[in-house]
């Protein structure tokens, strides 16, 4: 069962304490871990303020799981600070992850029991849990009816849901999400995107997302950092992400030449892929078609190409991790 993580939630930490002002609920500060001579995370400094729903981005290798597996506990750092939920993990880490519960890396069940009864023991390794308990949280994830049935006869994303219920299981304040949509079809994605969001709204949870799937992450995030060969290279709320200025499309006959004169007359810094451009500062669309009509260039079309998660998300990971930014 180790590749999935639950915590006991003392009888004081409810809902009711959850609307209290602002606070850090995972702060990494100057993070380093080495697996031998490899270094794995590289001076990673991150914060996740209570009631954020915060993505954690990057392709494999790129050190989530190796930053998660710190905030659970489960690797020590070799230098630096995580604590999370106030307490340092490292040397007060039950207090610490009292308030947490998690799904990371794979979970695992014992197919040959009903999900309710995988319910009934897990929770047993850290806390007994009501009846009642295990009834909320099979309603809550959309098992109902079949928590009876063997867990060899779930589905994947019935899974999935039995994974988060067990998560859910102390009443939690903070969620950490490792890849919860993995494998799923669309529909299971909708559906667990639908969940973590209702979660997140009627619960007033904070729920920290590893994932994959960048449109699921835009939909649910409202903060994000990117990770690349262990280096954070972005962290910043996702609005700036889509609001940021991005590249304009061009359609003109000769796209070279007209990206020369508009060159020469300083409206573009840079033109690429035979179709965008961007605009210098004080530059708009308006002032890029009369320069090109006035020069008797056609113009066919030119419009913002609107930026999405995905289009920032691959910039970033394409270039050197040289930058590291904060929000």
């Amino acid at each position: 069962m180790s590749g999935f993580t639950i915590y006991d939630l003392p009888d004081r930490c409810r809902v009711s304490d959850r609307h209290e002002p602002f606070r850090r609920m995972i702060h990494l500060a100057n993070v380093h871990k080495k697996f031998g001579q490899r270094l794995a995370v590289d001076d990673l400094s991150l914060t996740v303020p209570a009631g954020e729903i915060f993505g954690l981005l990057g392709h494999n290798g790129a050190g989530k799981s190796t930053a998660i597996g710190m905030m659970l506990g489960q690797v020590w750092p070799t230098s630096g600070d995580v604590r999370v939920c106030g307490h340092d993990v490292t040397s007060h880490r039950a207090l610490a992850l009292h308030k947490v519960g998690a799904i990371f890396e794979t979970p695992a069940f014992y197919d040959y029991l009903s999900g309710w009864r995988n319910l009934e023991i897990l929770s047993q390794y850290t806390a007994p849990t009501s009846a009642q308990r295990i009834r909320e949280v099979v309603d809550w994830v959309g098992l109902t009816g079949r928590e009876q049935s063997k867990v060899k006869t779930y589905s994947h994303g019935m899974r999935a849901r039995l994974a988060l219920a067990q998560a859910l299981l102390p009443n939690p304040e903070l969620l950490i999400l490792d890849e919860p949509g993995s494998g799923l079809d669309p529909e299971g994605i909708a559906e667990m995107r639908q969940t973590i969001a209702r979660l997140h709204r009627e619960l007033g949870l904070t729920i920290l997302l590893s994932s994959h799937l960048l449109t699921e992450v835009g939909q649910l995030c409202t903060r994000i950092a990117v990770l690349q060969q262990g280096r954070k290279v972005f962290e910043g709320q996702v609005t700036e992400v889509k609001a940021a200025r991005s590249k304009v499309v061009l359609k003109t006959p000769d796209f070279a030449a007209a990206t020369a004169l508009l060159r020469e007359r300083r409206l573009i810094s840079s033109a690429t892929e035979g179709r965008f451009i961007v605009l210098y500062d004080g530059t708009s669309t308006a002032d890029v078609t009369r320069a090109l009509v006035t020069a008797g260039m056609a113009v066919e079309g030119i419009w913002q190409h609107e930026q999405t998660l995905e289009d920032f998300y691959l910039s970033l990971t394409k270039a050197p991790p040289v930058l590291s930014t904060r929000g």
